[in-house]
């Protein structure tokens, strides 16, 4: 039988400025462990710790442009454009440009906390 998801779950995001993150698929709103679903919004200058996930993350840019870092190169990846990170690979995220970025993320398995591995800080 189809969930109907009538409201994502807002989630509260690390980083140097605030990100609104709103999980419409997920372990926090629907209980799902295989996939998650999230809507972000980060402001001008926003960047999150770097991080080396246990999920793959597949990332549709909507608006603004978001730099994605890893070990080896950046990707400055605009609206219209998308990027695959896979798991156990270490990544930064960060919206540089002055209009932010919004985008939407879509991890295998399920975004959690536990699964990040956030550097410290």
């Amino acid at each position: 039988m189809p969930e109907h998801i009538a409201s994502p779950a807002v989630i509260q995001a690390p980083g140097t400025k605030p990100k609104l993150i709103e999980e419409y698929v997920g372990r926090v709103v629907s209980g799902t462990e295989a996939v998650s679903v999230a809507h972000m919004r980060s402001a001008g200058g926003w960047a999150e710790p770097g991080q080396t996930p246990e999920f793959d993350e597949y990332t549709l840019v909507l608006k603004g442009m978001l730099r994605v870092q890893t070990k080896s190169v950046t990707h400055d990846v605009h609206a219209g454009e998308a990027v695959i990170v896979h798991r156990g690979e270490w990544v930064r995220y960060s919206s540089p440009l002055l209009d932010g970025a919004e985008y939407v993320a879509v991890c295998t398995p399920a975004f959690s906390p536990a699964l990040v591995h956030r550097d410290e800080s």
